[in-house]
C-alpha cells in the first residue's frame, strides 16, 4: 500500500465509520457485563459505572435465591440444541428432496413453504397452544422443538445451496456406483453443505435460544422456564434486582458466544475448502 492510499481521506472516513458502528453495536453486550458486576444503587449513580466492579458474586448469589438459574439454563440449551439438531437434519433432507428429485406438486408444496415465511409468527400462537394442549405438551420441552423442527427458512436455504453448488453429475456419477439415495445424501451431499449447515445451524440456535413467546405460551412451572422468560419473571414495576438481572443475561450470552465461534470458524473452512476445489 503506498503512502497516498495510506493518507487517503476516504480512507480514514471509511475506518472511522466502521469503528463507530463496531462501538454501537458492542457496547450493550460490554454494559451488560459492566452492570452484571456492580450493585443496583451504583447501576443508577449518575454517571452510571463504566468500569467491572466487584458485586458480581453477590449478584449471582441473588440471582439464584430469586431463580432455579442453572435448571433453566440447561432446559434452554437442551431446547436449542434438540432444535437446531432437528432442523439440521430435517431441512437438508427436504432440501435435497427439492434440488435434486422431479416430483407431483413440488413447485407448489415449494411455493408453499416460502410462502410461510411471509406470515407474521404470532399468527400461529393459539393454534399451537391448541394442539399441544391437545397432545398433553404443556409445559414440556418438546412442546418447544418439536413444532420448530423444520423450519421454512432452513428448507429454502439449503435447497438453494445444494441446487447451485453441488453438481448434478456428481450425484448421477454416485448412483452409477451403486449408491443409494440415503447414501447419497449422507455421504456425498451433507460433507460438500458445510457452509450452509454452520449457518442454518448459528441461525437455529440463536432464534431458539432467544424465544420468548413460545416458552411464555406453554411453559408453567419456573423449574421449566428457559432463560429469557426466567429473567423476565425477576421484573416488576417497584422491585427488579438489575443487577441480578444483568448477571443472567451475562451467562447466557456465553453459549451464543461460543456457537457463534464455532458456527463462524466452520463456515470459514468450509468457504475455504470450497475455493480450494474449484
Amino acid at each position: 500500500m503506498s503512502a497516498a492510499e495510506r493518507l487517503d481521506p476516504r480512507r480514514w472516513a471509511a475506518h472511522l465509520l466502521v469503528g463507530a458502528g463496531v462501538l454501537v453495536l458492542v457496547a450493550p453486550f460490554y454494559f451488560t457485563f459492566v452492570f452484571a458486576t456492580h450493585a443496583r444503587s451504583e447501576i443508577f449513580a449518575s454517571p452510571p459505572p463504566l468500569w467491572f466492579g466487584t458485586q458480581f458474586g453477590a449478584n449471582l448469589a441473588l440471582l439464584l435465591e430469586r431463580l432455579p438459574f442453572w435448571q433453566n439454563l440447561g432446559w434452554s440449551l437442551y431446547v436449542a440444541a434438540m432444535t437446531t439438531v432437528l432442523n439440521l437434519v430435517l431441512c437438508s433432507m427436504a432440501g435435497f428432496a427439492f434440488a435434486v428429485y422431479e416430483f407431483r406438486f413440488k413447485r407448489g408444496l415449494f411455493a408453499f413453504v416460502v410462502g410461510s415465511m411471509m406470515l407474521p409468527s404470532f399468527l400461529n400462537m393459539i393454534p399451537s397452544f391448541m394442539v399441544m394442549d391437545l397432545l398433553g405438551w404443556i409445559d414440556q420441552p418438546r412442546a418447544l422443538y418439536v413444532p420448530g423442527a423444520a423450519g421454512a427458512l432452513g428448507i429454502f436455504l439449503m435447497r438453494q445451496y445444494i441446487g447451485s453448488a453441488i453438481p448434478r453429475d456428481l450425484i448421477d456419477a454416485a448412483r452409477m456406483d451403486g449408491c443409494g439415495e440415503f447414501r447419497i445424501y449422507r455421504s456425498v451431499v451433507l460433507p460438500l453443505t458445510g457452509p450452509a449447515l454452520g449457518t442454518l445451524g448459528l441461525i437455529t440456535f440463536i432464534s431458539s435460544w432467544n424465544n420468548f413467546v413460545g416458552p411464555l405460551v406453554v411453559m408453567r412451572s419456573v423449574e421449566h422456564y428457559t432463560v429469557p422468560l426466567a429473567l423476565r419473571s425477576m421484573q416488576s414495576p417497584n422491585n427488579t434486582e438489575w443487577g441480578a438481572l444483568m448477571a443472567g443475561s451475562a451467562i447466557a450470552m456465553l453459549p451464543l458466544l461460543v456457537a457463534f465461534v464455532f458456527s463462524a470458524r466452520r463456515l470459514v473452512a468450509g468457504l475455504t475448502a470450497g475455493a480450494v476445489r474449484g
